[in-house]
C-alpha cells in the first residue's frame, strides 16, 4: 500500500545555476577509468586485464577476492592504457582509451514475457557476469550488495533534493521500457516490497506513475527528503540484523537494458550545473568519464558542479 510522508525538518539550499532541461552536445572524453574506490567495501580487487589489452563495454576488469563471481566491468570499449597502482601495489584505477564507436559484450536478451518467467538465479547470474550487479547497494554500510543475502525490501529514490541535483524525470525520458524491465528484475530479488519514492510536491512523470511491481510512495518536504536513507527510516526502518538494498534510477535503467538489449550500457545524461557554467543543461556520458574536456564549458575554476 502506497504511503505519503511529509518531512518538516530540513533545509533547502537554493544555489544559482541549476541545469536547464535541454541536452547539450559536448566533446566526448578520450579516456575513462574504473576505480575500486568508487565502490565502498571493495578492498582487495584482483585485476584480470593487462595494459595494451583491448576490451569492450562489459568486459571484466577486476573482481573482489572475497566475492570472485561479482565482476567489475569496463564502461566503454577501447585499449587498457594504464593500470595505476599506489602504495603496496594497491589498485587505484584501470584507465581505458575509448574507441570512437563503443562496442559491447553480448549477453543474453529477454523479451518482457521472458523476464516474467526468468528465475531469480538466472537473473542474478547475468547481473554478476555483466557488471550490472554493482548498481545494487546494501544498507547498512553502503557497499555493493551480496547476492546470497535476501533483503527485506529494495528502495529507489526517484528524486534528489541536494543543491543543483539532476531531474530524473528528464534524464529518464524515453527509457520507460528499460526502467520497467529493471523493476521487474529487482522484484525477483526480494520477497518484500520494491519501494519507488517520488517527490510528493511535483508533477509525477509518467515513467514513475505507470510503474508496475512497485509501491509508489510520495515524499515531500525540504532536503534531505530525497535522501534514500531518510526514506528508508520513514517507510521501513532497518532493525538489528535487517538488510535492505537501494538502486539509483539510472541503475534501474542500466539493469533493464542489460536484459532487454543484452548489453551493459552505462551511458546516462549528466547535469552540467553551477553559476559559472556557460551553458547549463545535460550531456550524455558513459560512467567513468574523464571530465577534463568539459572545462571548455566553464568560465572559471570554482563553483563547478557536474552531477548525474
Amino acid at each position: 500500500m502506497s504511503q505519503t510522508i511529509k518531512l518538516k525538518k530540513g533545509f533547502d539550499i537554493n544555489l544559482a545555476g541549476k541545469a536547464e532541461n535541454k541536452t547539450i552536445e559536448v566533446t566526448q572524453p578520450d579516456t575513462y577509468a574504473l576505480k575500486p574506490t568508487d565502490f565502498n567495501g571493495l578492498n582487495r580487487p584482483k585485476v584480470i586485464v593487462k595494459e595494451g589489452q583491448n576490451v569492450k563495454a562489459g568486459t571484466p576488469l577486476f573482481f573482489e577476492r572475497n566475492v570472485e563471481d561479482i565482476l567489475y566491468t569496463s564502461p566503454v570499449s577501447g585499449e587498457v592504457v594504464e593500470i595505476k597502482r599506489g602504495e603496496k601495489r594497491k589498485v587505484l584505477e584501470v584507465k581505458i582509451l575509448a574507441d570512437k564507436e563503443i562496442e559491447f559484450e553480448k549477453f543474453k536478451q529477454f523479451s518482457s514475457s521472458d523476464i516474467n518467467n526468468l528465475s531469480k538465479e538466472d537473473a542474478i547470474e547475468q547481473l554478476k557476469q555483466s557488471g550490472g550487479w554493482t548498481n545494487i547497494i546494501q544498507r547498512p554500510y553502503g557497499c555493493v550488495a551480496n547476492p546470497v543475502d535476501s533483503p527485506k525490501a529494495i528502495f529507489i529514490s526517484a528524486f534528489d533534493t541536494h543543491p543543483l541535483a539532476p531531474d530524473y524525470a528528464y534524464i529518464l525520458q524515453g527509457q520507460e521500457q528499460y526502467f520497467q524491465a529493471g523493476l521487474d528484475i529487482l522484484k525477483k530479488l526480494t520477497s518484500g516490497t520494491v519501494h519507488l519514492n517520488i517527490d510528493g510536491e511535483a508533477e509525477v512523470a509518467q515513467i514513475f506513475s505507470q510503474a508496475k511491481n512497485v509501491q509508489l510512495n510520495k515524499i515531500s518536504g525540504p532536503h534531505p527528503a530525497g535522501n534514500v536513507g531518510v526514506q528508508i527510516h520513514h517507510l521501513d526502518p532497518i532493525s538489528k540484523g535487517d538488510i535492505v538494498w537501494t538502486v539509483n534510477p539510472v541503475g534501474v535503467v542500466i539493469i533493464g537494458k542489460l536484459f532487454i538489449e543484452g548489453v551493459y550500457d552505462t551511458s546516462r545524461l549528466i547535469a552540467l550545473t553551477g553559476s559559472q557554467m556557460k551553458n547549463r543543461g545535460y550531456a550524455k556520458m558513459f560512467a567513468g568519464a574523464s571530465l577534463t574536456k568539459l572545462s571548455k564549458n566553464i568560465e572559471g575554476e570554482d563553483n563547478r558542479y557536474i552531477s548525474g
